[in-house]
């Protein structure tokens, strides 16, 4: 950024010496002002200069797109100045047409004005620039045009290393990984090695796909290219094997690395996030800070939800507490992490505290504060939250309905739940799940209606019956209707026979009928499904920390 209190000073010295006239003067001034961000100045000193050459024009039209990226200012004002600018018969270049490009992605519509610019570089033969080629590119692969992407890369003759990274990261971008690397062995044929963003984007692609092995060979030419020690390369590498589920590799890619920045010390931290290892995560976060590294609200966001998966209280408390001191408390993704990871170690105060410090709540806001009052049984606070948050004008979905439901069925309130069902599949037109079925079901079957469930239950899609069916099952068992449960569980066993969940609950149904030869086979049964999976858990936290016990 620059002085603008300086430019301005400058700005008037030169007025007072009767220089505005100057060309190469007013540029700089020019620059200065979009450089600063204000571009209500930058466009007054322009339409005072009284001679004016392809860079003044370009200076402003370039500016203008920072204009639109930070402030969302108007972007067909750039447009406008381009049309200025032919009218006054300056002829556009490559840079010119680049600023134009990049304000296209901010432009609703932006894809015929892109199109448009593209004949117009193609007629004035600019179609071989590699710098122009790489923006239209990324500017297609942006906007998902994979195809027109590939006609331009095609169409430059002498293209350089920039322009083949930028169309395999156009590939990684919209997931096209096999085209990715199919391009990076032609590029190879073609004398380019790659550098650290050719390596790096390819890293990220076996990253989002799952491609492991593949993602080790990539290693091996990192290396024999000697960009093993590159923070870029070494960070999507730790990336890949995190996202691989190879958390151990990923660490060991970790503590190799020569130099760190936040972006690596927050890919493992998120890694470990993922799996819920709240432990590693928070070591992590500590050291990181011991190393005058400042965590963003990703790295924040992350131990935060691991926290909460492993119930860490006292560590939540101590992320919460470094969030407020880095004015990071307002942020959205902060507080939402927050009312989750408050939320699962029991303390419903704070994950409230939490809800209120959001300024602006979005959807998943009020869905995880809703839920988070439907789990710990507080139904009411549940509904009036959700109440609230209609009056709110936020638009619900599936999800936050189906904590609403949820809260009704524990509750036992019976209407709310059918008005809100209702309310979910007439008036906003939400197909139900399986999920939603199996709360209105325990709303049924709670208070021991069990016809009407039975309805609910034929009324439903085929595919949609697994958790309904073991919800009505637990109905009809709590009431006594020992004919309906057995239909259910048979249709269970026939809808889902590789769910040992469904041998215990028929090997208690017939327990609670006294039929315990039946009872026994069943349970035999399950044990046989249940050999050779693995033996749950629980876990305590003592002083210094978490014991698993069998």
């Amino acid at each position: 950024m620059g002085n603008l209190d300086e430019g301005k000073y400058i700005h008037g010295n030169v007025i007072k010496l009767g220089m505005t006239n100057v060309l190469s003067l007013g540029n700089q001034l020019l620059q200065v002002y979009v450089k600063c961000s204000e571009f209500v100045d930058a466009c007054k000193v322009f339409d005072e200069m009284c001679v004016r050459n392809i860079v003044t024009w370009n200076t402003l039209i370039c500016g203008l797109r920072y204009s639109v990226e930070r402030f969302k200012t108007n972007g067909y004002l750039g447009f406008c100045y381009f049309k200025q600018m032919l009218m006054e018969s300056v002829s556009p270049d490559c840079i010119t047409f680049c600023g134009l490009l990049r304000l296209c992605v901010e432009l609703k519509g932006g894809v015929w004005l892109a199109k448009e610019l593209h004949c117009a570089i193609v007629k004035l033969g600019y179609d071989q620039s590699c710098f122009l080629g790489a923006t239209l590119v990324d500017l297609y692969g942006k906007i998902g045009l994979i195809g027109e992407a590939r006609c331009v890369l095609d169409g430059v003759l002498a293209r350089d290393l920039v322009l083949w990274n930028v169309m395999i990261s156009c590939y990684v971008l919209n997931g096209l990984g096999e085209e990715a690397f199919w391009l990076f062995s032609l590029m190879r044929l073609e004398g380019f090695e790659g550098d650290e963003f050719t390596f790096a984007s390819l890293l990220n692609s076996c990253a989002s796909l799952g491609l492991y092995e593949t993602g080790r060979q990539i290693q091996g030419l990192v290396i024999k290219v000697c960009l093993n020690k590159d923070v870029v390369v070494e960070s999507a590498l730790v990336d890949m094997y995190a996202k691989n589920e190879h958390i151990t590799d990923a660490r060991k890619a970790f503590d190799a690395m020569a130099f760190r920045n936040v972006v690596s010390w927050t890919t493992i931290i998120v890694g470990y996030g993922r799996r819920g290892d709240g432990k590693q995560a928070m070591e992590l976060l500590k050291r990181m800070v011991r190393e005058d590294f400042v965590p963003d609200e990703l790295t924040l966001a992350s131990v935060l939800s691991s926290c909460g998966n492993l119930s860490m209280a006292t560590e939540t408390v101590q992320v919460h507490a470094y969030a407020v001191k880095y004015v990071f408390s307002n942020s959205i993704s902060i507080g939402n992490a927050l009312i989750n990871a408050y939320s699962k170690c029991g303390s419903i105060a704070h994950a409230y505290q939490s809800f209120n410090s959001i300024k602006a709540p979005d959807l998943f806001s009020w869905t995880s504060m809703i839920g988070a009052y439907a789990s710990h049984g507080f139904s009411k606070e549940a509904i009036q939250l959700f109440e609230e948050m209609l009056v709110n004008g936020v638009k619900p979905d599936s999800i936050v309905f189906l904590e609403v439901l949820s809260a009704c069925s524990h509750g036992g309130l019976f209407s709310k739940g059918l008005q809100y069902f209702s309310l979910m599949t007439n008036y906003y037109q939400i197909v139900p799940s399986s999920e939603h079925f199996a709360c209105l079901i325990d709303l049924f079957g709670r208070l021991g209606l069990l016809n009407e469930a039975y309805e609910v239950l034929n009324s439903m899609p085929v595919e949609s019956q697994p958790d309904a069916l073991k919800a009505f099952v637990g109905a009809c068992r709590i009431h006594g209707d020992m004919k309906l449960a057995k239909w259910a569980a048979e249709k269970l066993f026939m809808t889902d026979p590789n769910d040992t969940a469904t041998y215990v609950l028929m090997s208690n149904l017939c327990a609670s009928d006294s039929n315990w030869p039946d009872a026994a086979l069943i349970w035999e049964l399950a044990r046989e499904r249940l050999h050779n999976k693995s033996p749950g858990c629980s876990m305590e936290i003592i002083t210094h920390g978490i014991n698993t016990l069998a």
